[in-house]
């Protein structure tokens, strides 16, 4: 049987991707195989197979399948938003040395393609000039904020994998992600190492507690509001898509502005009591942004299914899951 690994798979949108390849995948010929650094039993509840992996240690690599490797599902790296205090160490040993140690993994076990998840800051610069961003744009990132080394390994791990792509013949599929919508229990991250609130969190918990919310800054402004399942789909679809490249933006191609993302929350998430919303137009704007998918949509048929008020009903079910202990 070929085998699929996802390494990531303990993180947020691992285990997301584990769970729909299950949903979606009814044949026999490929195996899924979760592999992260999270202590957990997750996998094992849906009989996936789970092999405890440090990229950054080339013999971890021992305890992984050797043969019969199809494709890799690289997710894994450490981010801003993760990162308590700035140790850009960090960024280098896992997200450049980690990553060549897959990518060699790749080499000898003569996997046929790679999928890496690439942020979208070496491009979002240029939405505040005009909030559609292409996938040919090129690189444009500020080179004095606590990103900028993580957006440089970033570039750096994906010019590695187009390296192993012609040397080698590594097909490769690379997927440029802005923020990905979803429920985890983990409601924090961090800026500038610091601990805060994830935004729309605690938006979303102020429409559940039916308090007032202020819509900061410019309302109108847009913002591609792009869910975890929709990403798995990119994913799932490049897997078995009959090529040898691709570049993609994730996305949905529709920008919403923060008015109505206010309302949907507090449509989808307040009960009788409804948050009152109200206007601090001297307050920060919100990031404004469109991902442009249409490599996306002509390359791997994806089709975007959750606009955003469908994302929310989705996210509040599986908040409920969760809760409820499923």
């Amino acid at each position: 049987m070929k085998k699929i690994i996802v390494f990531g798979a303990s993180g947020d949108t691992g285990h997301y991707f584990i769970k729909y390849f299950l949903d979606h995948y009814n044949g026999d010929e490929y195996e899924v195989i979760a592999s992260g650094t999270r202590h957990t039993d997750y996998f094992t509840s849906l009989g996936v197979r789970y092999i405890p992996v440090d990229i950054t240690d080339k013999s971890a690599f021992e305890a992984l399948p050797q043969d019969d490797v199809y494709g890799i599902v690289d997710l894994a790296g450490v981010m801003p938003a993760r990162m308590k205090g700035y140790d850009p160490y960090k960024y280098i040993d896992v997200n450049i040395t980690g990553n060549l140690n897959i990518l060699e993994y790749c080499r000898r076990t003569h996997a046929d393609r790679i999928l890496f998840a690439q942020s979208f800051g070496d491009i979002k610069n240029y939405s505040e000039e005009d909030p559609i961003l292409t996938v040919k744009m090129p690189r444009n990132f500020s080179f004095t904020s606590d990103h900028t080394v993580y957006v440089m390994s970033k570039n750096f791990a994906v010019d590695l994998i187009e390296n192993y792509h012609q040397m080698y013949g590594l097909k490769r599929f690379i997927f440029r992600l802005p923020t990905i919508y979803l429920y985890s229990p983990i409601d924090y991250y961090y800026v500038d190492g610091v601990k805060h609130k994830i935004g729309y969190r605690a938006l979303i918990d102020k429409a559940i507690t039916g308090d007032p919310i202020q819509v900061w800054g410019d309302p109108s402004r847009k913002k591609d509001m792009v869910y975890v399942k929709d990403f798995c789909q990119m994913l799932y679809k490049a897997l078995f898509v009959d090529l040898d490249v691709g570049y993609y933006n994730v996305g949905t191609g529709i920008g919403t502005s923060l008015l109505n993302q206010v309302k949907g929350m507090v449509d989808v998430f307040s009960g009788e009591k409804k948050s009152e919303i109200s206007f601090a137009p001297d307050k920060p704007n919100a990031p404004q942004y469109i991902m442009d998918i249409t490599p996306a949509i002509n390359d791997l048929g994806y089709k975007p299914e959750y606009d955003y008020i469908s994302m929310l009903k989705d996210f509040k079910k599986e908040m409920e899951l969760e809760r409820e202990g499923v």
